[in-house]
């Protein structure tokens, strides 16, 4: 008999149900030690739950007492409009903007509310500002390319420039430590006033990464500068990589690349520009991603001076697998189709 009635109830997951189960055995004169060997549930649950239901005669959870809460759930809205229309705003400055709505609540109080409805305090993302030309200009250049494949993409070579700085070029760095080590040495990231500058061009495609090339220390990329660059580093990369085959070769709107006599130069070695790329746009192209493990690998070997991280900087370009170019070329239709899903907007990529 007992095996019928449990049979059905051990299904059942939720405490709610788990307690029900355990009272309707109780009413059909099973005792404690049945319904335990039942194992619908911990021995003391199941004798906690009966002595509960002998002394209320329910088996409803008892409301818990506490002190009311300052706020209804109107005001509670309120307060998540108020946020929402200005994210930057401090607990405290909330709760004065609160206080002239009726509600006085401490900025403790505030920051629970506002986690109650998910909106939780983090770190503002740092994206180029977007102007309407920038936005239209994305939209324009995703539609355009909405229906390209990663095979098609792989026919793309893309280019950029990037700045390496000694001591800490990928900004941020956590490290664990125990109480009184917050100045050890292994704990802390050594920084210096005027820090050393390496400004490199690079380029990559999905059949991997192409040259790399260092600019000398106080050299600014002009277009001189960029044709020999174009012309000692992409040529002999899109030779190696593509041989006869047709490619398209992608910079961005900098003023060098932008320039009449490097427009005319590449088109004199027949190298087909892709264009125009939209401007403040680094979550569309790839290379970005690109720059970012270049600079974690570069930070974990902690170059000391200019010389070691040039060094460092060549060794770790050319330990870059061909698997990884191909994944983030073949990256791009999903990032075209996010830039589309936002309308133009920024994304994570």
């Amino acid at each position: 008999m007992l095996e019928i009635i449990v049979l059905p109830l051990l299904t059942m997951v939720t405490c709610k149900e788990t307690r029900a189960a355990i009272i309707a055995l109780h009413k059909n004169g099973f005792t404690g030690k049945d319904i335990v060997a039942t194992k619908i549930g911990p021995k003391s649950t199941i004798y906690r739950f009966i002595k509960n239901f002998k002394e209320r005669g329910s088996i409803l959870v008892k409301k818990a007492s506490g002190h009311p809460k300052k706020s209804s759930k109107c005001q509670d809205r309120l307060l998540k409009r108020i946020q929402l229309r200005d994210r930057i705003a401090t607990n405290a400055e909330l709760a004065q903007e609160w206080l002239q709505a009726g509600v006085s609540a401490s900025a403790t109080t505030v920051r629970r509310r506002l986690l109650e409805d998910g909106l939780v305090s983090r770190r503002a993302a740092k994206k180029p500002l977007l102007s309407k030309k920038n936005i239209r200009d994305r939209l324009i250049f995703c539609r355009k390319y909405s229906e390209w494949t990663a095979e098609d993409w792989g026919k793309v070579i893309f280019s950029d420039e990037a700045p390496f700085r000694l001591f800490g070029a990928s900004g941020k760095r956590l490290v664990r430590r125990r109480k009184g080590e917050r100045y050890h040495q292994s704990c802390v990231m050594p920084t210096v006033k005027h820090p050393d500058t390496i400004h490199v061009w690079g380029c990559f495609s999905s059949k991997g990464v192409g040259s790399l090339t260092i600019l000398p220390k106080n050299t600014a990329m002009n277009k001189e500068w960029y044709q020999n660059t174009l012309q000692q580093q992409l040529l002999p990369t899109t030779q190696q990589q593509f041989g006869e085959e047709q490619y398209i070769f992608q910079h961005n709107g900098a003023p060098c690349h932008k320039a009449k006599v490097i427009t005319k130069w590449l088109g004199d070695q027949n190298v087909e520009i892709w264009g125009p790329w939209p401007g403040n746009s680094p979550d569309l192209n790839p290379i970005e991603n690109l720059w970012s493990v270049l600079k974690r690998r570069v930070d974990k070997q902690k170059p000391t001076n200019s010389d070691k991280l040039q060094e460092v900087i060549m060794k770790e370009w050319v330990a870059i697998s061909q698997d990884l170019a191909q994944k983030l070329i073949e990256s791009m239709p999903s990032r075209i189709a996010e830039v589309l899903k936002k309308k133009g907007q920024h994304f994570k990529y």
